[in-house]
């Protein structure tokens, strides 16, 4: 099994955060989103993952190395492709036709999920959803009563399906999706100026491939500040059996209100903590009250009461309450 994870987007919604870190390597509850959606999907799979291929920007060394590493870390390779034009999924997915081949998954990097079933490597496709109040920003499945996708909708304008496209898909054969999404780059076939999957997933029907609905428990998009910082309370939720606080972080006459993730050799002094706070790696808080906030890494809070925030990486920020969201580097002293 393969997995096709398409990320070039330039993460504008984001901002100030993808100035410096490209969406999918911030941090949820410690973890890169990418890496979280990355092993969900690897604890879905009957077959190992051999390879996990990123389409990228230019996002630089270092952070294609991360992405290999997260690769390796579940025994498979990881590669690298560029999408240098936003030219829409269909042509992202294509920018990694070397690796398209065999059982693939697809899986856009700015969503989280939890789900409570196996990959049936049977099924010709499986795309999955999951049921919104208002679908009309998404693209949308029909179903007949045997759970059989008829037809596809990208952002009803009139209520057809509550059925909303999440952006992870299962293909038991790439080449076969290559073909079909090679038909309409070659013959230029676009919807509203893009190449898009949903139209690769139309002809696919219309030639007879069953495709079925995966559904998820929980759905978490991390396409913008505030969605993050709720998917990163999500994902502490979640992970509330698990151990959040690391060995190597000092805890000095503070108060840790779990679920909250304390990340390597933090240091956490005369403070209160939580809950629904990430606090990353030698970061120091001091004198401070954060709530449901992620904090990235080695950055220093002194006299601060924070909520609802997001603060990047080697910040330095004293003594004024705020909801904030603020880029790697800033001060404000």
């Amino acid at each position: 099994m393969k997995i096709i994870v398409p990320m070039a987007g330039m993460g504008k919604r984001m901002r100030p955060h993808t100035l410096t870190t490209p969406k999918p390597l911030i941090p949820v509850a410690g973890k890169p989103i990418v890496q979280r959606l990355v092993e969900g999907l690897a604890t879905m799979c009957n077959e190992k993952i051999t390879e996990v291929a990123y389409i990228v920007g230019r996002f630089g060394e270092e952070a294609e190395q991360n992405l290999k590493q997260i690769a390796e870390n579940l025994g498979a390779k990881g590669s690298i492709y560029y999408q240098d034009e936003p030219l829409g999924t269909a042509h992202a997915i294509m920018c990694a036709q070397e690796s398209i081949s065999g059982p693939v998954i697809v899986a856009f990097a700015d969503t989280l999920f939890y789900a409570d079933f196996q990959i049936d490597s049977s099924k010709d496709g499986v795309i999955w959803v999951h049921q919104i109040p208002d679908p009309s920003a998404f693209g949308v499945v029909l179903t007949n009563q045997e759970g059989d996708i008829v037809d596809f909708i990208e952002k009803p304008k009139q209520f057809i399906s509550d059925l909303a496209i999440i952006g992870i898909y299962f293909f038991n054969d790439g080449d076969y999706l290559k073909s079909e999404l090679k038909y309409l780059l070659d013959n230029d076939i676009r919807e509203g100026g893009e190449y898009q999957i949903t139209t690769a997933l139309k002809n696919m029907n219309l030639k007879g491939k069953k495709l079925s609905t995966g559904k998820v428990r929980e759905w978490l998009d991390c396409g913008n500040k505030d969605a993050t910082v709720y998917s990163n309370q999500r994902v502490l939720i979640n992970s509330s059996n698990d151990s959040l606080v690391h060995p190597t972080a000092s805890i000095e006459n503070a108060t840790i209100l779990q679920p909250s993730f304390i990340g390597e050799k933090a240091i956490i002094r005369n403070s209160v903590i939580g809950p629904y706070a990430s606090i990353g790696q030698g970061s120091v808080i001091d004198s401070s009250i954060i709530k449901n906030t992620i904090v990235q890494a080695h950055t220093k809070l002194n006299r601060l009461i924070v909520e609802d925030s997001m603060i990047g990486n080697y910040c330095e920020m004293h003594g004024k309450p705020e909801n904030v969201s603020i880029g790697d580097y800033t001060r404000t002293i």
